[in-house]
């Protein structure tokens, strides 16, 4: 790593910052810091080189050194990124101590003093969430501002009046202020070192239960989210790898990849993130329900329950008996043994699963009927008995989650059997040609299909596993067989190895086909979901599926849903099965510029007067411009010209093409964005009611410097 002799490179317009007086302590530390970096990127690549090459065991061993392997790479990868930038700023603490500097990580010297305490630390925390009401024991606090590994400016807070002597540079805007104004790239800035005390609180909040992080445009929602699922994986034992992990949910994928940076800034690499779309195999070629009422029958909780009756239909006991031929004697299961049989599934396991239980419950009773044959070859002509087998495929049959969702939009009586609720108008309206040409309306119902049928593939997969192991067995046993018959040692050594447990191990596991778990099957410790507003009763069953613990950080606002959303959070996640809610909200709107705020206020209290619309705290002196559509291409090029850096985005006009630094998305896909230039095209047409008003008031708040609104009239 280089190592820069100063960290401060400040401009000549800020002259007076860079006094020694002000400078020459950090840089002091600076240098301490650049040393301790050196010597822990060299321990960490030895250590992390060693941990490779060591042999990786099998079971727990195994698991813990991937994770160590984790651990040591993920924390390399950020020291390397990062370098002195990791540093944050400081806090000097009233009482005349030694001032804290806070991190991306924590960072001590050879001699074991700290040099930085990581962000998540409570140490860190007055760092956030001191105020000049409550300055939580402060002098003072500087933020720094980092360009390319060097400092470009800084900003100083004072809380007590001896927090001047030394320590501050005063300026008339905060460095969160100061921040606001810059322009916006592809991917979110790096905003960790202005998090605010409002901010920070819901950050640090605890993890139990579900809770509700309720604010309106610009209030920091997304950033909170990505920042308390970094915070609680590093400070919440319980949520680590080990138990479950922490799972963030986006609404999109332009949002995954515009927040792509976040959490591995934040020295955090251990959370999965995904789309709804990405929790279910068919999501990636699922088309938007065109129909409005298909969507909403789809959507209901009743619709999942009738995934349970379609399943049941397939479990159902022969009313005859069955005869078993063996090579010793016909067996002859009864109607009571199948039904003793279907009983004797373990509660919970899912149907294909089940299957093997069934099946076991009657080779039992086959076995039993020849006490006096080797059970195990009892067993293994069972399992060649095609009589039982097709009883078997009748009344359980392994069965694909496709084939049961795909039924009900195809056989209209399955449908009336497996949802009697519906009226004879809406079966009909769920009917289509093509039972597989999926809609996002089906994922729900699919991934209820898949969780309570469980893997048919995954079930024929260990039924073949078996089968190589029965083999490998019968060829350890031949080999050892014949290492016994050459044995002619005094003690006979060789005859150990009849031992039951020698044989397994002498199994060749390298010869069992591997697969692969889904990684977002969960189960999940903690699961962060942005924009949850726009949920489904059907779509949050996925979730709470992935989360038995029910410890839910939900992130929205409830004047965004374009379905409407008229009860309190707390009704609708307890209407869902989340029971345990609490709520906090933010009021503040750090994006959106008071112009803009002026003219979308307006917009959605016409159709949700009660909206909880945000107060900007800053204004830019451009109002919202007006004009006509043909004049796009100007607006657009016009912009790009005066502005060399920055992000445009033109919301309502599909067929405009994108460039660099220019995207052209719907509503629904500028969600959770934010661009320096938004133009908005035509929002009448974005259609009347809740849903038309809230796309222009959700495409309105995306820009943090100029609205320009184009109408064809």
């Amino acid at each position: 790593m280089t190592v820069h002799t100063r960290a401060f490179d400040l401009p000549d317009r800020l002259a007076a910052k860079a006094d020694p007086a002000l400078t020459a302590a950090d840089e002091r530390h600076f240098t301490r810091i650049a040393v301790s970096l050196d010597r822990s990127i060299t321990e960490l690549t030895e250590r992390l080189a060693a941990e490779r090459a060591a042999r990786g065991g099998t079971g727990q061993a195994a698991l813990d050194r991937d994770l160590e392997v984790h651990r040591l790479a993920t924390r390399l990868r950020t020291l390397r990124r990062f370098g002195l930038d990791l540093c944050l700023g400081r806090v000097v603490p009233a009482d005349g101590g030694e001032p804290v500097y806070v991190g991306r990580l924590g960072l001590t010297d050879g001699a074991g003093r700290r040099l930085l305490v990581d962000w998540r630390s409570p140490a860190a925390e007055p760092f956030f969430a001191a105020t000049h009401a409550a300055p939580m024991g402060l002098a003072s606090r500087r933020r720094y501002r980092w360009t390319r590994g060097r400092i470009t400016d800084y900003w100083d807070e004072v809380f007590t009046a001896d927090g001047l002597e030394g320590h501050a540079a005063l300026d008339d805007q905060s460095a969160f202020l100061a921040s606001l104004g810059g322009s916006r790239s592809a991917r979110m800035q790096d905003v960790l070192g202005t998090i605010q005390a409002d901010q920070d609180a819901i950050i640090r909040a605890g993890s139990r239960g579900a809770l509700v992080v309720d604010g309106g445009p610009g209030t920091g929602k997304t950033v909170v989210a990505l920042h308390r699922a970094a915070y609680l994986l590093h400070s919440d034992p319980r949520l680590g790898h080990r138990g479950g992990g922490v799972l963030f949910v986006g609404p999109h994928e332009p949002y995954l990849a515009y927040v792509a940076d976040v959490l591995p800034g934040l020295g955090e690499e251990g959370v999965r993130t995904c789309t709804l779309r990405d929790l279910v195999p068919e999501g990636a070629g699922a088309l938007d329900e065109a129909d409005p009422e298909v969507a909403r029958l789809k959507s209901s909780v009743g619709m999942v329950a009738a995934i349970e009756a379609a399943v049941r239909f397939y479990e159902e006991p022969p009313a005859r008996g069955t005869t078993v031929t063996t090579p010793w004697d016909d067996v002859r299961l009864t109607v009571e043994n199948w039904a003793e049989a279907f009983e004797a599934v373990e509660p919970g396991t899912p149907h294909n699963e089940a299957r093997e239980q069934v099946r076991e419950s009657l080779v039992d009773v086959v076995v039993d009927a020849h006490d006096d044959v080797d059970p195990d070859l009892v067993r293994a002509a069972v399992r060649q008995d095609r009589q039982l087998r097709a009883a078997l495929d009748r009344a359980w049959p392994l069965l694909d989650a496709a084939d049961v969702v795909g039924d009900l939009w195809s056989v209209p009586a399955y449908l009336r059997r497996c949802a009697p609720e519906l009226a004879p108008g809406e079966v009909r309206r769920l009917q289509r040609s093509d039972p597989r040409a999926w809609t996002t309306a089906d994922l729900p119902l699919l991934d209820a299909a898949r969780m309570r049928l469980g893997d048919a593939g995954a079930v024929r997969r260990r039924q073949r596993e078996a089968a190589v192991v029965a083999r490998e067995r019968e060829r350890m046993s031949a080999v050892i067989d014949e290492l016994i018959a050459a044995d002619d040692s005094e003690l006979l050594l060789m005859t150990s190895l009849r031992h039951g447990d020698l044989r397994d191990a002498l199994v060749d596991q390298d010869a069992v086909p591997a697969v692969e778990a889904d990684p977002l099957a969960g189960a999940f410790a903690h699961v962060v979901v942005d924009e949850a507003q726009e949920l489904t009763d059907a779509e949050w069953q996925v979730l709470l599926r992935r989360c038995p613990s029910r410890s839910f950080t939900v992130v929205g606002d409830r004047a965004q849903a374009r379905r409407g959303f008229p009860e309190p959070w707390a009704e609708r996640l307890r209407r869902i099965g989340l029971t345990e809610v609490r709520q906090m909200s933010l009021t503040v709107n750090y994006r959106t510029p008071a112009e803009v705020m002026a003219e979308a206020e307006p917009v959605i209290r016409a159709v949700l007067p009660d909206a909880n619309v945000p107060t900007s705290v800053r204004s830019t002196g451009v109002p919202v411009g007006y004009g006509s559509v043909a004049e796009l291409d100007a607006v657009v090029d016009g912009w790009l010209a005066e502005h060399g850096g920055g992000t445009a985005c033109v919301i309502g006009a599909p067929a405009f093409p994108e460039r660099p630094r220019v995207r052209s998305l719907t509503p629904a896909l500028a969600k959770g964005l934010e661009f320096d230039l938004v133009v908005l095209v035509d929002p009448d047409a974005f259609g009347p009611g809740v849903g038309g008003a809230v796309d222009r008031y959700v495409a309105m708040t995306r820009a943090t410097q100029r609205l320009v609104v184009l109408t064809s009239r």
